[in-house]
């Protein structure tokens, strides 16, 4: 029977299966290998993207810092301004006069407060930004120290941000805040003197306005024009109203009223009685209601906000006062002579006025012989007493209309000297709050800035120089060793994207939330120009809402009630000024550093750097030798000039907020990264040195990313 060695009809061989065996485990340390060499070359590429993404932070930190400032400046520099708005509002009023002076001056302080701190932050966050370049390495190669491992990695990392000089940072002074604060000093003494007298000259037009108010209908139910036409005529209530206040009612109320008053009385007019005598008083009566609503008609109430003219025509309350009327004048009266002496009568019905011959006045009988009717005892105290009667006591129509009457010449003698001195007082204050509105549209424009060293990203180069086994984890029989892996090098780019709104505005208020402090006990000036700034700060995130709501809130914190009504004009206007501004909020998408083609970064910046970078990976690419690439980009970096710190620990302090109300002084800072506490002076030279010596054992670098 003939037998094969590799072939057995009743089952496998031993040896078939041995070499099977074994060729299946050395396929399977062999892709192990190729995974262990594999692996150890992408670690790299993983810590040059890290490298790349802490270096890019340093610059989205320094952004922060920017916006930091740009807030404060713009919150002071409304604050001022507002501290100027709201001392010639209080200038409006007499009783808040001597707030609103502080609160100018308090405007000027805060304003010097905004140049200084403008000044100091300009070259604070111009130093630090030339800084940039050497926080941003050190962070780079802080990450990719901490990546390394005691026994196949020592990573060396090197960051160059693109641009690699950022542009100068200014902030332009506050110039039209001057203007403000000129003209308001030149214009507060005379402005608080037509103020006052304007406030006087209200203050009596009130008292005037409120006489005349009780007199009318205020007193009610007690005696006045509305009880009285009620009791003693039949007008509906659309034509005798109750007013409950004198804001609601005007002088217009009691004129009318009176208006329909005479007309009704002289409709119902009729005797008590059918004696002589109380017929004679009913036609004099019917004779004075008709002669009173001709004359009351004449009336009238011209009244706008800026004027006031009214004619209360005034009835006789006496024969001496009836004298000086058309009732003493007008021949209504017959006249008889049955025994050749004269004699009037008061009305036609009397018993004697039969066969009269003509008709004559009480001017005629005064002035002739004339003989008193027997009969309905006619004389020119009978007409006066018709008007005297009702004229006279309290009782009497006539007895309130005429104190309405009074008190209508004085509200119009008071407005007379008010009207002028309130048209001042906003002719003046409107100007100066244009001023005021003028310079917060000019400030709110007046913006930090920047565009820093590494606004387009940033580039980072690492390089392992450490050999490694490459069996290293996968030592085995199966494979033959293969050697050492040896430097690897690997390129990585980020660049700054925003995010969410949200996230940025959480970032910046908690910086902004120590700033605006409750001033303590602070009151009147100080404490509405500390709510002004704290409601400014949020401006800046919130933009215009938060720049009315906080002008409100100030507003409502001075004592601007006033007769005039000049506080509460001048509180309406500064709020139209501030409506119109518009003030949009900031850009507050929160900017995170993101990894992209380090093509993208170096196209968007013409430097020599980005030149060099590209002109080299132009020619990796053409030729396939990355490492030509790598050693061509760190050679690149000779003759860089990067500016220490000059304290590389801690923080460092851009500018000092020092606030005049409160005596705060709050610093902006900004953290720098541990590692570069540890930096020295040669840092990035001895850095970029170790890279360029990875050049000769560079092989195989990953494809660019």
């Amino acid at each position: 029977m003939k037998r094969d060695l590799f072939r057995e009809d009743d089952g496998f061989s031993t040896v078939g299966m041995v070499v099977a065996l074994l060729v299946t485990l050395s396929l399977l340390f062999s892709a192990a290998r190729v995974y262990r060499v594999s692996s150890a070359s992408a670690d790299i590429q993983n810590v040059a993207d890290a490298a790349a993404l802490a270096a890019e932070n340093e610059v989205a930190e320094f952004m922060v810092a920017v916006r930091t400032c740009d807030a404060v400046v713009l919150s002071l520099s409304l604050t001022g301004l507002a501290a100027y708005g709201l001392g010639v509002v209080a200038l409006c009023v007499p009783p808040a006069a001597g707030v609103g002076e502080k609160l100018i001056e308090m405007g000027g302080k805060v304003m010097d407060a905004r140049d200084a701190f403008a000044d100091k932050a300009a070259a604070g966050l111009n130093q630090l930004q030339k800084a940039l370049p050497f926080l941003a390495a050190a962070n780079a190669a802080s990450v990719a120290a901490n990546n390394a491992s005691p026994m196949e990695a020592e990573y060396l990392a090197l960051a160059v941000l693109v641009p690699s000089e950022g542009a100068e940072i200014g902030v332009d002074a506050a110039d039209a805040a001057k203007g403000v604060d000129a003209a308001v000093r030149e214009n507060s003494e005379e402005l608080q003197r037509a103020a006052r007298e304007a406030e006087e000259a209200a203050q009596e037009a009130n008292e005037a306005k409120a006489r005349a108010f009780m007199r009318d209908c205020g007193d009610n139910p007690a005696y006045c024009m509305y009880e009285r036409a009620r009791a003693l005529s039949l007008l509906p209530d659309a034509e005798n109203p109750l007013y409950h206040s004198v804001d609601a009612w005007s002088f217009s109320v009691p004129l009318a009223r009176a208006q329909a008053y005479y007309p009704a009385r002289l409709a119902a007019e009729a005797p008590e009685d059918m004696s002589v005598e109380e017929r004679a008083r009913s036609a004099l009566r019917e004779r004075f209601y008709r002669y009173a609503a001709s004359e009351v008609g004449k009336g009238y109430v011209r009244e706008t906000a800026d004027s006031f003219s009214a004619y209360f025509p005034l009835l006789p309350k006496n024969t001496a006062e009836m004298r000086a009327t058309e009732l003493y004048t007008e021949s209504v009266y017959p006249v008889t002579a049955a025994s050749g002496t004269p004699v009037m009568h008061a009305w036609e019905g009397c018993p004697e006025a039969g066969g009269a011959t003509g008709y004559g006045s009480i001017a005629d009988m005064e002035a002739g012989g004339y003989a008193m009717c027997p009969a309905c005892q006619f004389g020119a105290e009978s007409m006066g007493k018709v008007a005297a009667a009702s004229t006279s006591i309290e009782n009497g129509f006539e007895y309130h209309y005429a104190a309405v009457a009074q008190a209508a010449r004085d509200y119009q003698e008071a407005r007379s000297r008010l009207d002028p001195q309130a048209n001042a007082v906003k002719e003046k204050a409107g100007s100066l709050l244009d001023l005021c509105k003028e310079a917060l549209s000019q400030v709110g424009g007046q913006r930090i800035k920047a565009s820093p060293p590494g606004c387009l990203g940033v580039v980072a180069m690492v390089a392992n120089l450490r050999a490694a086994a490459s069996s290293t984890g996968f030592e085995s029989s199966f494979v033959q060793e293969g050697g050492v892996l040896g430097a690897r090098a690997a390129v990585s780019a980020a660049t700054l994207l925003p995010d969410t709104a949200e996230e940025g505005r959480s970032v910046l208020s908690s910086l902004l939330d120590g700033f605006a402090e409750d001033g303590g006990a602070a009151v009147g000036a100080a404490r509405a120009v500390l709510d002004c700034w704290s409601a400014f700060l949020g401006a800046y995130a919130n933009g215009q809402k938060a720049l009315e709501d906080g002008i409100a809130q100030a507003l409502d914190g001075l004592p601007l009630a006033s007769a005039s009504g000049l506080g509460a004009w001048a509180a309406d206007a500064l709020g139209s000024c501030v409506q119109a501004l518009g003030l949009e909020p900031a850009e507050l998408d929160a900017l995170k550093p993101v990894l992209v083609n380090t093509g993208h970064v170096a196209s968007a910046d013409d430097g020599a750097f980005a030149v060099r970078f590209l002109a080299a990976k132009e020619r990796a690419l053409a030729v396939a030798d990355a490492a030509d690439v790598f050693s061509s980009v760190v050679g690149g970096l000779d003759g860089a000039a990067f500016e220490e710190m000059a304290s590389a620990s801690g923080t460092v302090e851009i500018a000092v907020v020092e606030f005049p109300v409160g005596g705060m002084t709050l610093p902006v800072t900004i953290v720098l990264p541990p590692a570069a506490s540890a930096a020295a002076g040669g840092f990035l030279g001895g850095l970029a040195d170790a890279l360029r010596g990875v050049q000769a054992g560079l092989a195989g670098v990953r494809a660019w990313e």
